[in-house]
């Protein structure tokens, strides 16, 4: 192709234990990156495989051309979101893409489609397959969007392509993301998601370790990005103030109409009193916890033992 992009384009791909794939996945992301653009990258982050995803990368990679390859080797397991902040920490091209799993459910065309959208003002822009999610991604997204206070709708994604616009913001932030999808739609910049028909319908299979981590950003994810903890909070505290509230009324029944152990009226009310107060303070601690969760994020500290550039 004669007239290709002149945007520097960065693609950072996920891998872990994805031998049987990345090396087919790669070979068609350099082939789409070459043909398109003058100028491009491309950032493995070997999120600690154990298999060999990294000799397939390697072979795949000697088909690059004016592409640059680079493998960044993780020192342990880190899971999905603090490898990804390691591989965009290190991208240099004016829009970078994301690729969090190595499946290749689409065509090498929707590459090029969901950069032209972002070349339309969009600093973000998704590819979201149309095939039903699991349910448990599903009750995720429902929880998610119901409880978050953003216009932005969440979706299992396959890639997205982001502006440099968006990592500066994102950056300027000085912290971890611990979860990319909820700060980028926080950004409060121009969103859009392309929906393409899946090529397979085959399920992406992940290993314990991956499984297990998934699961726990999940529940990470909600009570950080969203109110669901603080609502549930905020309930169990009313309802523990009004059960506290009925024993006082109930202790001073008990002793008007009957004639309870000595100290036992003085003990109850104490008690309830205490337990009122102590709940109501509990509350606005939440509060406060709930500003500052929206103000600080947790840091989570990535490290790799080292970049093996594989092309100039």
């Amino acid at each position: 192709m004669e007239n290709k992009e002149k945007n520097f384009v960065s693609a950072v791909i996920y891998v872990h234990n994805a031998e049987m794939r990345v090396g087919n996945f790669l070979k068609n992301i350099i082939d789409v990156l070459e043909d398109h653009f003058e100028h491009s990258e491309i950032i493995c982050v070997d999120d600690s495989s154990t298999d060999e995803s990294c000799s397939r990368i390697k072979e795949a990679g000697q088909s690059a051309g004016s592409t640059s390859l680079s493998i960044v080797h993780m020192s342990y397991f880190h899971g999905l979101e603090a490898a990804m902040n390691a591989g965009v920490d290190l991208a240099i091209g004016d829009f970078v893409f994301e690729f969090d799993d190595t499946v290749l459910d689409f065509e090498k065309e929707m590459v090029m489609q969901v950069y032209q959208r972002s070349q339309q003002g969009y600093d973000i822009v998704s590819a979201v397959p149309n095939r039903r999610e699991r349910f448990s991604s599903r009750l995720f997204y429902y929880i998610f969007d119901r409880f978050a206070n953003q216009a932005f709708k969440m979706h299992t994604e396959s890639f997205r392509i982001l502006s440099r616009r968006v990592i500066n913001r994102v950056s300027s932030m000085n912290k971890t993301v611990p979860y990319r999808k909820a700060i980028y739609a926080a950004q409060g910049l121009k969103a859009d998601v392309i929906r393409y028909e899946p090529n397979r319908a085959g399920k992406i299979c992940h290993d314990k370790q991956e499984r297990g981590y998934r699961s726990e950003l999940a529940v990470d994810s909600l009570i950080l990005f969203t109110e669901l903890g603080y609502r549930f909070s905020i309930a169990m505290t009313v309802f523990m103030m009004l059960m506290s509230a009925f024993m006082v009324l109930y202790s001073v029944v008990v002793f008007a109409t009957s004639h309870p152990v000595a100290g036992w009226t003085t003990t109850i009310l104490f008690l309830s009193v205490a337990f009122f107060g102590l709940f109501g303070i509990l509350t606005m601690v939440i509060k406060y916890l709930q500003l500052l969760v929206n103000l600080v994020f947790k840091r989570k500290h990535y490290s790799f033992e080292g970049i093996e550039k594989l092309t100039r």
